[in-house]
Order: structure tokens, then C-alpha cells, then sequence
């Protein structure tokens, strides 16, 4: 698998989102298959130590880059950052959620959340497609959730970024297939992550990041969706018979016991 993933997607990857979480075994994942890395994410500090410890584990080049994707202009920043580099796989892990009624939210959280889940990932993914078309290969992996599949109460804009994003990889997959880029969306269930803190859930039978990474990097090339993890597996395939309307009462169930 090694050499041949090299020679599609290398020699570099970037990842969003590597401060933790997802990002950050997604980010050990890829180095494991000997690519170089471009971690991005808003802690510095965090990134110099999984840089670092990437470095020390593989035999990889790893650059960080500390930045808030929420904020104006930051996807013109990184842009800027990385154009010298010849990257050839790109994961926008980057996100968050929030729980809870959304009438009793801050619009600004929610607004940020739609800045960071869709128009910067949006952003991003037209700059690298069109840089994977030039070149003829490449894969593109993008953050999509269990959620994602039906409105969702108490997780109802969350559900909707992650819905768009889903919608978007599908499209995406097919329109960029001819020009040998692969897209894929990756959808787990709960997972073992600081997501969770930060959207106020209670994430039960939680999958890890490891699996959730390492069966997200076997997927790219042979799928249009994975749902790694059993919660999503299990759910996703038991809730896909019913009609929609059940899926968002059971879903409403579901939430409801996991926000705080």
C-alpha cells in the first residue's frame, strides 16, 4: 500500500484540525504510509509537539501552520503558506458542533461553526482540486458525521453543516473521479475526541480516533462514504430502512440523552 499511496498522494498531505482528535491520529496515520506533512490547526503548541513526535516516529518532514480557519481571510493566509509544496492529499478535519436547543444558543457560535464547517472547507477544497486536476491525481477527504443523513433536534445546525458537507463530497467524488482524484467523505458516529467537551455532549459508546483514522485512510480510492466506527456502522444501517421522519424522531431520542 505504501508505495503506491506515495505516488498518488504524496509526497505531501495536509490536514486541518490536527491540533487534536480526528486530525491528530488522521495526521500519524498518513505519516505511517511515509507522506510529508503540513498540520494545521489553532494551537501551536500542540501542533510543535505532534510535530515533533511525528518526526522522531517516521521518517517524515512535518511543517505547522497556527491558524483559526473561522476567522476572515485565515484560507488566504494558509493558502499563502503552502503554494511551494507538491501536496497530494488533503483532509479538512477541522470543525466543531454545539448541542442544545438552538434558541437558546449564541448566534455567533453558530455562525462560526457554518464559517468553519462549510465556507472554509469550501474554500480550501477549490483551491486543491484545481491543483489535483493540473496534476492529475490526488485525494480529498472530507469530515462528515452520522448526523449528517437527517435534520437532527438539539444538534440541528451541527447536522446541517455536516448534511452540506456530505452532499458536497458525493457530488464532488464523481465530478473529480475522471481526473484521478479521489474523494471521499468520512462519517463516524461518536468519538473518543475533545468534540465532544467542546459541544457540550456526553459521548457514549464512543469510537476512537485511531479507528475512526486508520479506516478513513483504507477507504480513499474504493469509496464515496465510509462510517468507521460500529455506533455509525449499526446505526447508519439500521436508521437507513425507516422513513425520514423516523430517523429524526429516533435521532431526537438519541440526542437528547447525549447533550449536557
Amino acid at each position: 500500500m505504501n508505495s503506491n499511496f506515495q505516488k498518488k498522494y504524496g509526497p505531501w498531505a495536509l490536514v486541518t484540525g490536527a491540533s487534536d482528535g480526528i486530525g491528530r491520529a488522521l495526521a500519524i496515520e498518513i505519516a505511517k504510509v511515509g507522506l510529508n506533512l503540513i498540520i494545521v490547526g489553532r494551537n501551536n503548541e500542540r501542533l510543535e509537539k505532534l510535530g515533533s513526535e511525528i518526526q522522531k516516529k517516521f521518517n517524515v518532514i512535518v511543517k505547522i501552520i497556527a491558524i483559526d480557519l473561522a476567522k476572515n481571510e485565515s484560507n488566504k493566509a494558509l493558502i499563502s503558506q503552502i503554494n511551494q509544496y507538491e501536496i497530494g492529499l488533503f483532509a479538512a478535519i477541522a470543525g466543531f458542533g454545539t448541542s442544545g436547543d438552538f434558541f437558546k444558543g449564541k448566534i455567533q457560535d453558530e455562525l462560526e461553526m457554518i464559517d468553519v464547517n462549510c465556507r472554509s472547507v469550501v474554500e480550501q477544497t477549490y483551491y486543491f482540486a484545481n491543483r489535483f486536476v493540473t496534476q492529475k491525481r490526488g485525494g480529498i477527504i472530507l469530515m462528515g458525521s452520522l448526523v449528517g443523513f437527517q435534520g437532527v433536534p438539539y444538534s440541528a445546525n451541527y447536522a446541517a453543516t455536516k448534511a452540506f458537507i456530505q452532499n458536497f463530497a458525493e457530488g464532488l467524488h464523481f465530478e473529480l473521479k475522471q481526473f484521478g482524484v479521489d474523494v471521499l467523505s468520512s462519517a463516524p458516529g461518536p468519538v473518543q475526541s475533545g468534540f465532544g467537551k467542546r459541544a457540550n455532549l456526553n459521548m457514549g459508546n464512543a469510537a476512537s480516533t485511531e479507528v475512526v483514522a486508520e479506516k478513513t485512510i483504507q477507504a480513499l480510492g474504493y469509496m464515496v462514504t465510509i462510517r468507521p466506527g460500529f455506533l455509525s456502522k449499526f446505526l447508519g444501517w439500521s436508521l437507513i430502512i425507516l422513513p425520514r421522519i423516523m430517523r429524526i424522531y429516533i435521532m431526537r431520542i438519541i440526542m437528547g440523552k447525549m447533550a449536557k
